[in-house]
């Protein structure tokens, strides 16, 4: 089963709150999954740890914070666009940095998207909506394989 899914690797829980609330309201809240830190995101994508026995394939998009404790952003984007199996996944990084090499770096390792966070939670609401429904429901993500591409 290949289920549609957002992974957001999220530290901040008013940020990752805000994130949801936004996507809410396209019926996208039930199909995000929430981890809050590096680490956790790195084990969601390969089903370590605690989501061993996660099912459900790659998520159609990581939304993905660049200050986050355990392994920052940038190491789980570099980790993401050089593993086979996961380098096709879309990284949306969302962070308040607007800081030149920060972007330079990101788009370095590949990132498909960068989004500065909106200090006004107007602006974030809409920029977290058109992200999710660009992602969710408008891209089409890579075909399934048959392979299970979440194991090392």
């Amino acid at each position: 089963m290949n289920l549609r899914h957002i992974l957001i690797a999220e530290d901040d829980p008013r940020d990752a709150k805000l994130t949801m609330a936004a996507l809410e309201e396209y019926n996208l809240a039930n199909k995000i999954f929430i981890v809050h830190d590096g680490e956790q995101a790195l084990d969601y994508l390969y089903c370590r740890e605690k989501f061993e026995g996660r099912t459900g394939g790659n998520p159609v998009a990581v939304l993905l914070d660049l200050k986050m404790p355990k392994v920052d952003g940038l190491e789980v984007l570099k980790v993401i666009k050089s593993d086979k199996s996961l380098k096709t996944i879309p990284i949306v990084v969302l962070s308040s940095s607007r800081e030149t090499p920060d972007l330079v770096e990101c788009y370095e390792h590949g990132v498909n998207a960068y989004v500065v966070k909106p200090v006004d939670f107007g602006e974030f609401a809409k920029a977290v909506k058109q992200l999710g429904i660009f992602w969710a429901a408008v891209n089409e993500p890579p075909p399934d394989t048959g392979k299970d591409e979440t194991l090392i």
